[in-house]
């Protein structure tokens, strides 16, 4: 009997838990909108998102060219959209995100540089906002190419879902 109360008030504690997510700021009161680290307790889920590409903002374009995915900051919100709709079915939000990858293909128009410019005002739509200040470990590289000719951005996600 002591037993099966033990365990019962057990397994009634355990499901009043939150799970905490600690966010890092990066020092000197650096206002860029990444977390130094994210710390999430044990009794987190977390779901690593496949990485997103993005749509074409004009498909009747000549697949490959920019005005078929255009230039960064339009592809990286495509990406964002396509998260923001992913994360509804998934039950979770941008709030949510504790680590993100981020590829950026150099842009022939900028002689092969990757648009960091471009794809941060996109981000920056979505994390350190008043609505939403929650932001995630980050990092960005440049990369040769991705799937598609023309593409410029894919991206990935790590998110924290409390128990």
């Amino acid at each position: 009997m002591k037993k099966t109360v033990l365990v019962t008030l057990l397994a009634l504690c355990g499901g009043l838990a939150h799970a905490d997510v600690t966010r890092h700021a990066l020092p000197n009161n650096s206002t860029f909108p990444i977390a130094r680290a994210v710390e999430v307790t044990p009794d987190t889920t977390l779901i690593f998102h496949s990485g997103q590409v993005p749509s074409p903002q004009n498909p009747d374009a000549e697949r490959g060219s920019r005005e078929f995915w255009g230039d960064t900051e339009a592809q990286a919100m495509t990406v964002f959209k396509k998260f923001e709709d992913s994360f509804a079915e998934l039950g979770v939000g941008f709030g949510d995100v504790v680590k993100m990858t981020v590829f950026l293909v150099g842009d022939p128009e900028l002689g092969g540089r990757m648009d960091f410019e471009g794809f941060m005002r996109a981000y920056s739509r979505y994390f350190g906002t008043e609505e939403q200040p929650n932001k995630p470990a980050r990092s960005a590289f440049q990369i040769a190419g991705l799937a598609s000719p023309g593409m410029l951005v894919e991206i990935e996600a790590v998110i924290a879902r409390p128990e």
